[in-house]
């Protein structure tokens, strides 16, 4: 048996482990796949170290062969599904993947992207289905899947479930740890690709299992139970979200794309334990209607994670009066994983933080001389978490101490400060502060003052330049459409800001959006949010 599933399929056979729309497989059928996913990838020669990127929805199959990745010792990329083909070039090329795996809607530029000589092994997921798998039943709401759709556009791909059946489900031999290479989303420049400490490559499997004690004791990810994964899986926070309750071993619900209403009805027709969302998503589920709203229990929910930005307090606030202490805020990043954690009742003493370290993490905020900070003071944040959770930008030595105050000691590029407890509070990136009149101005703490007014649906602050000021603090504002109109936002909101902001961090320059641009994991895409704002006269003083 594939080492990590081995007590799992040992006493829990015929027990659900892994579900999308298409099929739900028991822990059995999941660990026979994934000893025929290793053996097909090992007979189109690949071998400890080598990469295979994995350009494929969200759907099970991601899970069967990230599994046999990482019990082949092979390095597993998981790549954004909506990358173009110059963008998915450079993930491909600069990972050195030697195998690509596509479903039907992404081969044509995949295809586009490599030259006739790269990624030799092209493997095509979806052309069938798996022999002995069982259909799901649908929820209420869903949709038939079209598998077919873009077939004719997969030329040049092998279809891998024939390579499946064919190949031997007896346990292979030789496994070692593979690992997981993220890229950065790239909204800054090129995404890098992160190496760290999570999956450690080529060492034994049984230091997974330190992994995943760590997940249950701090996380409190259970060992039974059902997730659910409405989120795209290559973003780190929903991939590990997911796979670690999978390991621990609890069923996971794949979900391809995230709808509101219809993640409620999951939540409660599969008595779902576990979820990991984004604020975006809050911010969908609180615009429901209020019947469908009331229809939901969530009675079954222990831990529902979120992460993946900041999350207005207003908003966060109105999900725990609405889901109760389940929500569980963390603080994390692709580089090193979670660092802080705070429970809804701890947030609500202290709203704002985003918790405390976790073990064995250390916060360090420091000056710009590298000295450390007392509490109360705003400076670069820093952990000190030990070689053994540090992490690297592949092939990027530059950048990668650009992150480090020393080895083990790095930051996420967030400034911050400590309170006396120890809780950390954010402020804003540090590339991204705002320096006017030469007065710092934290993105983070304006966004903040303006999501708590119940007419901000979204929002993103940042500098403009100004021949006076050097910067000006901008505000882009998406309204909910109820109760303030687009001409009178800026004098209202102004007032707003001045009864919780000293007067220098009140926007001087506002712009009301339609939709804010943030990718699908929740991010905004700086570039395009620099093209919506304007830039004011250089007279323009209030």
């Amino acid at each position: 048996m594939a080492r990590l599933l081995d007590e799992l399929v040992r006493d829990r056979a015929g027990e659900p482990a892994l579900a999308d729309r298409h099929r739900r497989l028991d822990w059995w059928a999941l660990n026979d796949r994934v000893n025929r996913w290793l053996r097909v990838l090992r007979d189109h020669g690949l071998s400890v170290g080598d990469t295979v990127a994995v350009v494929v929805g969200n759907r099970v199959e991601v899970f069967e062969a990230l599994l046999a990745g990482l019990h082949g010792g092979l390095r597993v990329v998981p790549v954004n599904w909506h990358l173009t083909a110059p963008e998915l070039r450079h993930i491909l090329t600069d990972s050195a993947s030697r195998a690509v795996l596509v479903d039907a809607s992404r081969a044509a530029v995949v295809a586009a992207a490599l030259r006739p000589d790269e990624c030799p092994v092209r493997l095509l997921v979806g052309a069938a289905e798996p022999p002995g798998s069982a259909p799901v039943e649908a929820s209420p709401g869903s949709a038939p899947v079209e598998e077919s759709a873009g077939h004719g556009a997969a030329t040049g791909f092998t279809p891998v479930e024939p390579l499946l059946a064919a190949a031997d489900g007896a346990e292979p031999p030789g496994q070692v740890c593979g690992s997981v290479m993220l890229y950065t989303s790239g909204t800054t420049g090129a995404p890098k690709g992160v190496v760290n400490g999570v999956f450690r490559q080529g060492e034994p499997l049984a230091g997974v299992g330190r992994l995943l004690a760590y997940a249950g004791l701090v996380l409190k990810v259970p060992a039974t139970g059902r997730a659910l994964l409405v989120g795209p899986w290559y973003h780190s926070a929903q991939l590990y979200f997911a796979l670690l309750p999978l390991l621990r071993g609890c069923e996971l619900r794949i979900e391809e794309r995230f709808d509101p209403e219809r993640t409620l009805r999951l939540i409660d027709a599969e008595s779902v334990n576990l979820c990991h969302l984004v604020p975006t998503q809050f911010v969908r589920l609180l615009r429901l209607p209020e019947p469908v709203r009331r229809r939901f229990d969530g009675g079954s929910l222990r831990r529902v994670w979120h992460g993946g930005g900041p999350c207005g307090p207003e908003v966060k606030r109105r999900m725990i009066e609405w889901w109760g202490p389940v929500v569980v805020e963390y603080y994390a990043a692709t580089e090193g994983g979670v660092v802080t954690l705070i429970e809804a009742e701890e947030w609500l003493a202290r709203p704002g933080s985003v918790g405390r370290a976790v073990p064995p993490t250390r916060i360090l905020v420091v000056g710009p001389d590298g000295a450390e900070l007392p509490p109360g003071r705003v400076g670069r944040v820093f952990f000190r978490r030990g070689a053994a959770q540090d992490f690297h930008y592949h092939g990027d030595p530059a950048k990668t101490r650009e992150a480090h105050l020393a080895p083990g000691v790095y930051t996420y590029g967030e400034l911050g400060y400590l309170d006396g407890d120890g809780y950390l509070f954010l402020t804003g990136r540090h590339s991204q502060t705002i320096v006017s009149g030469g007065v710092n101005v934290y993105p983070a703490e304006v966004e903040a003052a303006l999501l708590a007014h119940e007419a901000v649906q979204d929002v993103a602050v940042l500098g403009v330049p100004d021949e006076e000021f050097g910067e000006r603090v901008c505000a882009l504002v998406q309204l909910t459409g109820q109760g303030l109109a687009a001409a009178d936002a800026p004098a209202t909101l102004d007032r707003h800001c001045r009864t919780r902001l000293a007067g220098f961090k009140v926007p001087r320059v506002w712009r009301v959006v339609d939709r804010l641009p943030r990718d699908e994991t929740g991010k905004l895409r700086l570039e395009a949010l620099r093209s919506l704002a304007p830039r004011p006269p250089a007279a323009a003083r209030t």
